[in-house]
Order: C-alpha cells, then sequence, then structure tokens
C-alpha cells in the first residue's frame, strides 16, 4: 500500500482520485517524451563505466592520461546509450544515483532517466512486470536486450508542487496496478485517511479470503 498511494496535503480532499500505473515521488532526471508502448530497463548500479575492477588502484601520472581518461568513459557511456537507442529502450528506471555524463548521454539519445528509487519500488515494478534488474554495460554491442519491461505511458505528474512520474506497465500477471492519490488539508488529516483506506482494503482482502475458503 505505501507504493501505491501518494499523499498530497494541501489540497480538498475532493481532489483525490485513482489513477492507472504507479506513481514514483520524485522527478525525472532526465525526461525525453516518447510516444505509445516502450520498453524499460531496471538497473540497480552506476552506468558510468569504471576505469578499473574494484581493488584495483588506478594511478594517472599526467594531465593527458587524465583527460584520456575523461574521454573513454564519454565514449563508453555514448556507446551504452547507442545500444539502450537501438534496442528501444526509451526508460530508465535505477535505484543508484547516476552521473552527469550518463543524464547528458540519455537526454542526447532520448532515454527518459529515473533515479534513487527505493527497494520496495525496484521489488514492485519486477514483480508488476515479471522483470529483475540487470547491468546493460556489455561489450557485445550486437546482443539484444531481452531484460526490459513493456510500459504503456511515462509522464511528468504535478501533485501540488511536486514533481512525480507516472508510469503505466504491462502487467506480467492479473494483478493491474493502480494508485491512489489521497488529497487533504494538511499532513495529519492524510495520514488518517490513508489509515482508514488502508484498513478498509485489508477488511475486504480477509473477507475475500473468507468466501474463497
Amino acid at each position: 500500500f505505501a507504493e501505491l498511494h501518494a499523499a498530497v496535503p494541501g489540497l480538498p480532499l475532493a481532489s483525490s482520485r485513482v489513477l492507472p500505473g504507479i506513481v514514483l515521488r520524485r522527478d525525472f532526471a532526465a525526461y525525453c517524451p516518447a510516444d505509445g508502448e516502450l520498453r524499460a530497463l531496471l538497473v540497480t548500479e552506476p552506468l558510468r563505466p569504471a576505469l578499473t575492477a574494484p581493488g584495483v588502484e588506478f594511478v594517472v601520472d599526467s594531465e593527458g592520461q587524465y583527460q584520456a581518461s575523461l574521454r573513454w568513459i564519454s565514449k563508453r557511456t555514448e556507446d551504452l546509450m547507442k545500444h539502450l537507442q537501438s534496442n528501444n529502450i526509451k526508460l530508465l528506471l535505477s535505484s543508484a544515483k547516476q552521473e552527469e555524463v550518463v543524464i547528458y548521454y540519455a537526454k542526447l539519445y532520448g532515454v527518459s532517466l529515473v533515479e534513487c528509487l527505493s527497494s520496495e519500488e525496484m521489488s514492485l515494478i519486477s514483480e508488476i512486470t515479471g522483470v529483475s534488474p540487470c547491468a546493460p554495460f556489455v561489450d557485445n554491442r550486437d546482443r539484444e536486450i531481452t531484460e526490459a519491461a513493456a510500459v504503456t505511458f511515462c509522464q511528468p505528474l504535478l501533485l501540488a508542487s511536486r514533481r512525480c512520474v507516472h508510469i503505466g506497465l504491462s502487467s506480467a500477471c492479473a494483478f493491474q496496478p493502480h494508485c491512489l492519490v489521497l488529497c487533504g488539508p494538511a499532513g495529519g488529516v492524510n495520514e488518517q485517511h490513508a489509515a482508514a483506506v488502508q484498513g478498509a482494503l485489508t477488511m475486504l482482502q480477509q473477507l475475500c479470503k473468507a468466501v474463497d475458503q
């Protein structure tokens, strides 16, 4: 329930509504409008390539070597975004904070990016879509990316003064996610309303289980 409702203080209760899909309570790091169904990739690690393997020290002896390293990182990141674009990946959902070079090339190649998702949000998206997070940075650029989720829409959503991300997911199971936008004049009132709604849903769930049995 925590990931499927958004409390919006400062608005009347009558402004509450149910939206298809899920609402992520953060803004896009990069937003590139795209029409029709698109493919999304779930990632849990920074996409900026590392210069060395873990535990290996990388020594730069000159300014020239440092600049060459930055160019290598930039080129590898651009190659990744080209690879995503060629596989029709238009959305990255990341639990990790991504660096500016990743955001720059995501915008350049038309890939929207949402970062710093919680583990609960990532788990919910994986459960709905049946797709697990992956590490898309591969040396073989000819390999097709198959670990992608189908997204029916992806757009910004303004809740009061807060910018959020609203996405529709093609479910791999019977569960069709909807998000409750619960408005109220103050935070305390919103919490009371949210607790009441959650209690009612729990009661209905228990009632349905009893009927099934």
